[in-house]
């Protein structure tokens, strides 16, 4: 067990610890923070225009006939993880920032690389992975910051403003767009340069936590948020992780699933994108308010790999079904 979960340890995920530490202790201010900003910014509209540009019509297309199966992940994701959220963050003496934080995280799309990795490990149906996890990004664009409207307007500083629909349309459905738009020049190149578009990818988002924490920690972050707090934080993101894997596998046997979109049901709808979930807080919400609000997003992104690698791993087949994908 130690073994497995010193392989699921991300380095990327300790690099982000790195981040907020240095942030914590040497937070940038005054002309620099400004300057950090605007870079972090620039980061978020490549974000995107990489994600259009990565997205295959192709693979979308390929696994887009099991419109039975995309519907659940579908309504797990944005359904039945906001309904969890909202429970969890109407819990009594929760900070506001952290309580605001863990609703956000459940009304975020599902992860792309990682849900595809461990359906393949766990020799699911990988097409409709693809297609489920694509989707999922896709509607994620329009779909996060209008159940952020919904379920936050009770939020000071929560709620989706004329100015923050204005940065939705210029710093991600655009360049999301024009990536799309572009890919028959540029997918080409991404597909070739697969590392250093990693290392764009995730170098800016590394910027985007480091100047948001920066803001937080200026603001006060870690007085008012003790350590009890993380505590109980951990904990909840435990117990949410937990319930949607459950209710993930109790739908795929309730709706008769095979074995191998059960797999894509499990990994794609109880998981959340880490990569969608910083930008778009970038856009959202005031600068001040993204580094607690982040802090529920990186402690559930880091246990549900560790929790989703051990169950990849350890799934096993079922006679006559296995890889078997329904018709």
């Amino acid at each position: 067990m130690l073994t497995r979960l010193k392989s699921a340890l991300d380095p990327y995920i300790l690099a982000l610890l790195g981040v907020v530490v240095l942030a914590s202790l040497l937070p940038v201010r005054g002309e620099v923070a400004r300057l950090a900003d605007g870079l972090a910014n620039a980061g978020i509209v490549l974000l995107f225009f990489l994600h259009g540009a990565k997205l295959s019509r192709e693979a979308v297309m390929a696994g887009a006939g099991h419109w039975r199966l995309h519907l659940t992940v579908l309504a797990m994701t944005f359904v039945a993880f906001p309904l969890l959220g909202l429970g969890l963050a109407a819990l009594p003496g929760l900070p506001a920032g952290i309580a605001t934080g863990l609703l956000f995280l459940t009304l975020l799309p599902s992860t792309v690389q990682s849900s595809i990795a461990f359906t393949s490990i766990a020799r699911g149906n990988v097409a409709a992975a693809i297609c489920s996890a694509s989707f999922s990004n896709l509607i994620g664009i329009v779909a996060t910051p209008a159940l952020v409207a919904l379920a936050m307007h009770a939020v000071p500083g929560g709620g989706v403003s004329f100015d923050a629909v204005r940065k939705i349309v210029l710093q991600l459905l655009v360049p999301f767009a024009a990536g799309q738009a572009l890919r028959p020049l540029v997918g080409g190149i991404v597909a070739r340069h697969k590392a250093v578009i990693g290392l764009v990818d995730r170098g800016s988002i590394l910027l985007i936590v480091y100047t948001a924490f920066s803001a937080a920690v200026v603001e006060g972050l870690w007085r008012h948020v003790p350590p009890t707090a993380l505590a109980v934080l951990l904990a909840l993101c435990v117990v949410l992780l937990g319930l949607a894997l459950a209710l993930s596998w109790w739908l795929g046997r309730a709706f008769g699933f095979v074995r191998a979109d059960r797999v894509v049901l499990l990994f794609c709808g109880s998981k959340k994108s880490l990569a969608t979930g910083v930008p778009m807080a970038g856009v959202l919400f005031p600068a001040p308010l993204i580094g607690p609000i982040l802090l529920p997003l990186m402690l559930f992104h880091q246990i549900q790999l560790i929790a989703c690698a051990v169950i990849a791993r350890n799934w096993p087949d079922e006679p006559g079904e296995a890889g078997r994908p329904a018709a």
